[in-house]
Formats: C-alpha cells, sequence, structure tokens
C-alpha cells in the first residue's frame, strides 16, 4: 500500500497531456469479445481498471498483447469460456459490462456482482429488464448472476432510469441480436458514443448514441478492428479544477473541449478564465474563486465524477455555495476527510452546504473511492504544508501517473509505501 505526500500552497502552472477514457476503455475493452478477429485498441489509460480487465479478457482465453503502453491487440477468437469469477469482479463495477458482452458472444454469460467504489447501490435491474427483453433468462445464484438465452432478438427497452451501465449492456448484447432494438430514455455520456463508434467500426450498425433513443439494427458477425479510445473528460475536469483551486495557470492538451462544457460553466461561474482551443484548454484563476451552485446530473448535466473535486474547490469560495448529488445515494463520504483539513460543509442527504473558508490546512487524509481520492490531492495541493493521502489503490483505478503529471505542473508531490504495524514496530 501507497500513499502520496504533499507539501502543498503552490499554483500549478504548465502542460498536462490527458489519457485515455477510463469509462471508455472499461466499455470497449469487453466490446472487443464481440468480434470474431483480432482488434487493437490505442489510447488506453495505464490504469489498474485497465489491468484488471485485460487480465479478466485472457482468463477467459483471448489472446492478449501488449504493443506499447497505451497499445493492445486482442485475439478473442481462442476465448473458451463466459465465465467472470467473484476475484475478478469485485474490484470495479465495470465487471458487470462482460454479461452483455459475452451474452452478446455465447449466449450465456455468468459473472460475479461488480464491485468498485463504495458510494451507494449498484443496482442491475435495468440490465436485467434489458436483457430479458432480448430474450434471455436471468437468475442470481450463489453470488453469481447468470444469464442465458436460446437466441437474442431485438426488442424495445425503455429505461426506467437513466443508466449509463444499463445502456452499455444492452448495446453489447444487441449488436449481434436478430432484427431491431430500441433503447429509449438511454445514457448519452461521451463514453456511450465512444463504445457506438468502436463497435460501428467492427461492423455493427448503430444510430443515436448521443441521443436519448438508440438503435441497434443486429448483425451476423462484428470484423477486427483499429481503435483509438477518447481522451478522459473527468482527468481532464480534475486538472481544470486543481489548477482553479491552487491558483495556477496551466493548459490542459488532448482534449475534447464540447465534452467539458459543464465544467468549464461552472469554473467560470466560480471565477476562473477559460480558454478553449482545438484539443486543448487553458485554466486560470487569480484571487479567491467565487460561490456558486452545483448539481450532479447525468449528461449533458454536470458530471456526479466531478462532484468531490468541485466541492474541494468552493470549501474556499469566498460565501456559501450548494452542491446537490443528483446521481449517486452516499457520495459526499469525503466530507469528514475535508472536515479535518477546516472546510466547513454540512451534509443533508444529497445536498451539501460549502460555507468557504480562507485556506484548507494540512492533514492526514485518506480516499474512500476513486473520484473523493482525487479531491483529496488537490485538497493536499491547495493547503500550505504537508498532507498525505492514503489509499492511493483508489486513485490508481483512474489516472495515469497521477503524481508525475503534477509534478510537471510544479507540485511537490511524492508516492511513498505505507510501512505496516509489523515492520513499524521491527523499525522501532
Amino acid at each position: 500500500m501507497d500513499k502520496f505526500v504533499i507539501n502543498g500552497g503552490k499554483a500549478l502552472s504548465g502542460t498536462v497531456h490527458i489519457s485515455g477514457a477510463k469509462n471508455a476503455a472499461v466499455a470497449i475493452l469487453p466490446a472487443v469479445l464481440l468480434a470474431n478477429e483480432p482488434c487493437t485498441i490505442e489510447n488506453l489509460p495505464e490504469i489498474s481498471d485497465v489491468a484488471t480487465l485485460l487480465r479478466a479478457i485472457k482468463q477467459l482465453g483471448a489472446e492478449v498483447r501488449s504493443i506499447n503502453k497505451s497499445t493492445v491487440e486482442i485475439d478473442p477468437t481462442p476465448i473458451n469460456s463466459f465465465v467472470i469469477d467473484k476475484k475478478m469482479a469485485e474490484g470495479m463495477r465495470a465487471s458487470s459490462y462482460f454479461l452483455g458482452a459475452l451474452l452478446g458472444r455465447c449466449n450465456r454469460a455468468r459473472v460475479a456482482p461488480p464491485g468498485g467504489c463504495d458510494f451507494g447501490v449498484r443496482p442491475i435491474d435495468q440490465h436485467i429488464k434489458g436483457f430479458e427483453a432480448l430474450g434471455a433468462k436471468v437468475i442470481i445464484e450463489n453470488g453469481m448472476v447468470d444469464a442465458r438465452a436460446a437466441a437474442l432478438r431485438g426488442c424495445s427497452v425503455y429505461l426506467d432510469v437513466v443508466s449509463v451501465g444499463a445502456t452499455i449492456n444492452i448495446m453489447l448484447a444487441a449488436v449481434k441480436a436478430r432484427g431491431l432494438t430500441v433503447i429509449e430514455n438511454a445514457a448519452r455520456e461521451p463514453h456511450i458514443v465512444d463504445l457506438a463508434n468502436f463497435l460501428n467500426s467492427m461492423g455493427a450498425n448503430i444510430m443515436g448514441a448521443g441521443t436519448n433513443v438508440i438503435k441497434i439494427r443486429g448483425v451476423e458477425c462484428l470484423h477486427g478492428t483499429t481503435y483509438s479510445i477518447i481522451p478522459d473528460q473527468i482527468e481532464a475536469g480534475t486538472y481544470m479544477v486543481a489548477a482553479a483551486a491552487t491558483g495556477g495557470d496551466v493548459l490542459i492538451e488532448n482534449v475534447i473541449p464540447k465534452h467539458l462544457e459543464s465544467i468549464i460553466a461552472k469554473l467560470v461561474e466560480a471565477g476562473a478564465e477559460i480558454t478553449e482551443y482545438d484539443e486543448a484548454v487553458r485554466v486560470k484563476m487569480t484571487g479567491r474563486p467565487k460561490k456558486c451552485n452545483v448539481k450532479t446530473m447525468p449528461h449533458p448535466g454536470f458530471p456526479t465524477d466531478m462532484q468531490p473535486q468541485i466541492a474541494t474547490l468552493l470549501a474556499i469560495a469566498d460565501g456559501t455555495s450548494i452542491v446537490t448529488e443528483g446521481v449517486w445515494d452516499n457520495r459526499f463520504r469525503y466530507v469528514e476527510q475535508l472536515i479535518g483539513m477546516g472546510a466547513k460543509i454540512q451534509v443533508d442527504g444529497k445536498m451539501a452546504v460549502i460555507t468557504g473558508v480562507e485556506k484548507l490546512t494540512p492533514a492526514p487524509v485518506k480516499a474512500v473511492d476513486l473520484r473523493a481520492g482525487a479531491a483529496m490531492i488537490i485538497a493536499g495541493l491547495m493547503a500550505e504544508g504537508i498532507t498525505e493521502v492514503e489509499n492511493t489503490i483508489y486513485i490508481d483505478r483512474g489516472y495515469e501517473n497521477v503524481a508525475e503529471k503534477f509534478q510537471k505542473l510544479g507540485a511537490e508531490i511524492k508516492r511513498v509505501p505505507v510501512l505496516s504495524k509489523e515492520a513499524n514496530l521491527k523499525n522501532a
């Protein structure tokens, strides 16, 4: 286990390059299983979630060859299993995407329920609703979700709630189903569009991705392809907020500015100066941030994955801000850590009232989930003095070389091992 040690209080400056999108990668990698030829995936982020998925794909029997640190070639033709066990699934939410991919490939899937960060229940009822509409029978027994079908047929599915996971899983299961599938009230996130573009590059027939109605006309087979994953919207947003929170001036390159519109809007409202380029944005903050209210919503609203980061910025804003969580039930668990650094935050259910203080003070903190971990790094960069951030395992799930990237922006941050109690006693 490692921790980050941060000597904060310095404005960030310079240029940071954004990696491939985690949320797109964890959908596209299972989608490779649907092909009958090898696929090459480029711009993969070097994060633990991707490494876990690749191990699971190998476990199924596929051949995985690393070309370089951000490119892999996957040959799914030798796959001889439809089972993802609990050990593989428990560490990440995206393991559920193997249900749709294996069901689409084999008409059978047996996958342990998804794990990942603990900020609310992860119901898969909408996933199951879609699978059953396609003709599958789904049962949950012995801690496994078992889906099977004699054949999958196109259908119409109306999602009761906007669900990114259900939208992705139904897309994966439907691309080779006979006939037309229509998903209504579909999620519209950029990684939904990226997945559709990837599947179409293999020969799928998907229309409407990025809108709330997606139409999928099934095809008999999918061929191999070479595909580059989009830049990570949330990683970009994290560095944008870090620049603003430290009073910095940072150019964030390799981004799609349109994907960042809701984040840009709130940073501008908070007093940041934002300059947009074709594939980059520059964030500059002078003076103390201004108060603003934020409500997370499905895309194109403000992303729930940016909620802890923006709340950390607002902890030093001039005035009182209200942050409302519109997606998850339990995403304010990190607030206790910020309070320990001097923040004034009161949480009532899915709403946090943040009374800005002039500055945060350094303290030992821990990451309670992936995005909260990013927020703790930002808080450490804001506070003048030494802050230690433990539970880096969460942060490594979604951020590539995070310490190195912040170092290039002038931050004093390093990763150090956390000694066990036994090691500490031995060294005493």
